[in-house]
């Protein structure tokens, strides 16, 4: 197999991954596959390898790896993906109470900062989300 049809198989897989969990691929990384194809292609099989489920050969189920997503994206600052995957794992059945949890670990080993610059969006975002539905649902 040749190396551009390699990065390409890559490149599908990588991009079903999102399609899978996001139901997009997020426009940064539809930059990085225009402009660089192979970095893209190979982050795309690291992500399709994490991102499976119990029944796809997964170690956690998805929703958990979500959360540990949506944690580790508010610990570093990375409010929108915190959220993406936050939201993520709401639809896969994470609770309020689970997030908030999740939410003060971080500040627990990432001081309050981690709170004020992105877990309190993170938190509201979702408290958004479920109303929502809420509402949806009746």
């Amino acid at each position: 197999m040749h190396r551009d049809d390699i990065t390409e198989a890559a490149s599908e897989i990588g991009k079903g991954s999102f399609m899978a969990t996001f139901g997009r691929v997020p426009e940064n990384f539809t930059l990085l596959a225009e402009h660089a194809p192979a970095a893209f292609a190979g982050y795309g099989l690291i992500r399709a390898a994490i991102m499976r489920d119990r029944d796809e050969g997964g170690a956690l189920d998805l929703k958990t790896k979500e959360l540990v997503f949506a944690l580790l994206d508010t610990l570093i600052g990375q409010k929108n993906s915190a959220k993406n995957h936050a939201t993520a794992a709401m639809k896969l059945g994470l609770t309020l109470p689970e997030l908030a949890e999740g939410l003060v670990q971080v500040v627990m080993a990432g001081g309050i900062t981690t709170w004020n610059e992105t877990g309190a969006d993170v938190m509201r975002h979702c408290v958004q989300l479920e109303a929502e539905r809420t509402a949806k649902t009746g």
